[in-house]
């Protein structure tokens, strides 16, 4: 059985030989010293790679960060989506302000948030289109729901989303009564 001093002389003497061979490589030949050099060649390419524990173990660390990465997103993807749906109602509120001050009136019910799209038949003043993009949807799918007169803003108008369950008039509609 070879012990650990017999392999660390054996890797002393292999350099010495190698170190020897080098000085003589002008005795040798051209061939002999790219042998030699081919051969310390891939002695040290041997000694640069990773272990399959070493891949292993930065495997398991970056499943660690991202286990204590991962969960503090989760909670700003649905606040993300409430300040969405927020800022769509803002922006469409606005529009049917303005259809207001060139008509004199607000939408319709009947006529829902088309009437920002294309001029209603026997509307004057008329000046859109007032949303330049069309009509969107909320952040989880559902069309934007238009009511006048409102429910909650009985002199005016009703704009809500049904929020994330898609039901209307649950605890999580989001609507332009909600300051």
């Amino acid at each position: 059985m070879i012990g650990h001093r017999d392999i660390e002389t054996q890797r002393i003497q292999s350099q010495s030989i190698r170190t020897t061979n080098r000085h003589e490589s002008t005795r040798m030949g051209f061939s002999s010293f790219v042998k030699i050099r081919e051969d310390s060649w891939i002695a040290s390419s041997r000694r640069h790679g990773f272990t399959l524990i070493e891949l292993l173990l930065v495997l398991v660390i970056l499943g660690v960060l991202a286990a204590l990465v991962v969960p503090k997103f989760t909670g700003r993807s649905q606040q993300a989506r409430e300040t969405a749906a927020k800022t769509d109602i803002s922006t469409i509120s606005s529009s049917v302000n303005r259809f207001e001050i060139d008509t004199g009136r607000l939408p319709g019910t009947e006529e829902k948030l088309d009437a920002l799209l294309a001029s209603p038949s026997g509307t004057t003043g008329w000046r859109g289109p007032y949303l330049e993009r069309g009509i969107p949807k909320d952040p989880w799918g559902n069309e934007y729901t238009y009511r006048q007169p409102g429910q909650k803003n009985v002199t005016g108008f009703d704009l809500s989303s049904s929020g994330p369950d898609g039901r209307e008039g649950t605890d999580d509609d989001i609507g332009n009564w909600d300051k």
